[in-house]
């Protein structure tokens, strides 16, 4: 088997969380498939680990849950440590779109905030249907390079040190808007 064949263990563990969140439902594939916009096939191959979901899969499988991505990604993690040491920080990456993103303060049962390092690839192109939790309160920092946030119709471009402060109800779209890069801190904080 070659080294691309093999499951990534966050991903083998996220398959089985998300397949564990739709049988406490006692929902089958097809009413997930309806609720999601995610094809069947796609949420099985995805329960199975054969596939990653992507960015923007992901977050419409947290809304229909009811959990920030963060949340999610903290559950097959197991329960958060008070000090995570930057090579504990679990990483999770969409190949597809470039994304990448590190759960630098994961979620905790008793506190409402975390923060996530995000990376986007040159040229990356993500956009979001809906939060995940309706109202929730994002505060993006540019660290390095230029991002251009959509959201309620407004396209904000974001340089090195910018920070974008919001509530978020509707679709998001975050697009890496150099040649370059970008790199920028997310706070969230549940309504």
């Amino acid at each position: 088997m070659r080294h691309e064949d093999v499951p990534d263990p966050v991903d083998t563990r996220l398959a089985a969380r998300l397949a564990a969140l739709r049988a406490e439902r006692g929902w089958s594939l097809a009413d997930l498939a309806e609720r999601s916009g995610i094809s069947r096939s796609t949420l099985s191959r995805a329960e199975r680990a054969e596939i990653s979901p992507t960015a923007a899969q992901l977050n419409r499988l947290c809304h229909v849950h009811g959990r920030t991505m963060s949340r999610l990604l903290g559950e097959v993690e197991g329960e958060p440590a008070p000090l995570l040491r930057a090579a504990e920080q679990p990483v999770w990456e969409d190949r597809a779109s470039g994304f990448v993103r590190r759960s630098v303060s994961p979620p905790h049962p008793g506190l409402r905030g975390e923060l996530v390092e995000g990376r986007l690839a040159a040229g990356a192109d993500i956009a979001y249907d809906g939060p995940p939790v309706p109202g929730l309160e994002q505060h993006i920092w540019v660290l390095s390079g230029a991002l251009e946030v959509t959201a309620d119709d407004l396209t904000h471009r974001l340089g090195t040190g910018d920070c974008l402060r919001l509530r978020v109800w509707g679709p998001t779209r975050f697009r890496c808007a150099e040649d370059a890069e970008a790199r920028y801190v997310l706070a969230v904080v549940l309504p």
